[in-house]
């Protein structure tokens, strides 16, 4: 069963989610000496981001137990405006103690998007001690909505959205005419948290249709993510909640 935290605000979303992420971290490092988790892009989480790189939360955690992955990606290279590595590593990364072994970006300059695919898989493999079958278990993945109801870069209709063996895929996304790299459900769905942010009225459709509509992934994406042994939770601002009726 999803969990729901309704905020009043974006500037209360954003406290909840790194409050979130903070708690989560703190207790994987206290239980398993790490925390691990795959960040998502987008405009909800940049604040978030920031807000992590400032007291109180700055020194809550021990970055170097913190290990950084990225649950999509854009086919542009890390300094692009829109790489999602860029993002986080400007509000976020470059402002706390992180080890740069730690971090573990989507080589997404490279030319051949399948290919960048294929090697994450690999680092995803190699990080984890991964065997043939297995997906990693990250204690978080963050999760965005976008107004179409995708999630990372799973968007309707796509096959990586049906993908049940690999763990990353390169699918091309025609609304945007560009390849994206995302890892699949298999992976979100062994997270021992998905953590979804969702801010703003444009949202306020896709997150009534993601949990409130009939369950169709293949239209909803973001329905997908349900953790089999993990914990499901969204947080959302009044206005993407508006027009749900189990607002809480």
């Amino acid at each position: 069963m999803a969990e729901l935290k309704i905020c009043e605000d974006s500037g209360d979303l954003t406290r909840e989610a790194a409050e979130e992420i903070t708690r989560i971290a703190e207790a994987s490092i206290a239980s398993q000496g790490r925390f691990t988790i795959a960040l998502s892009g987008g405009s909800t989480p940049k604040p978030v981001y920031r807000l992590l790189a400032e007291e109180p939360y700055r020194d809550r955690i021990l970055w170097d137990r913190v290990h950084v992955f990225w649950g999509d990606e854009r086919h542009v290279p890390p300094d692009h405006p829109q790489s999602n590595f860029g993002m986080a590593h400007d509000e976020l990364l470059s402002k706390v103690p992180l080890p740069p072994g730690n971090i573990y970006r989507v080589r997404a300059e490279k030319a051949d998007a399948e290919r960048v695919a294929r090697e994450y898989e690999w680092t995803l493999r190699s990080a984890f001690n991964l065997d043939e079958g297995e997906a990693p278990r990250f204690d978080l993945a963050l999760m965005g909505l976008g107004p179409d109801g995708h999630t990372a870069s799973l968007f309707p209709g796509s096959d990586a959205v049906r993908e049940k063996t690999r763990l990353v895929m390169a699918p091309w996304v025609s609304a945007q005419s560009a390849f994206r790299i995302t890892m699949t459900l298999p992976v979100f769905n062994r997270a021992a948290c998905a953590l979804f942010v969702v801010s703003g009225e444009e949202k306020a459709e896709a997150l009534r249709s993601v949990l409130e509509g009939d369950l169709q992934p293949d239209r909803f994406p973001a329905q997908g993510v349900r953790p089999d042994d993990g914990r499901l939770l969204w947080i959302g601002d009044r206005a993407a909640a508006r027009l749900l009726r189990r607002e809480e």
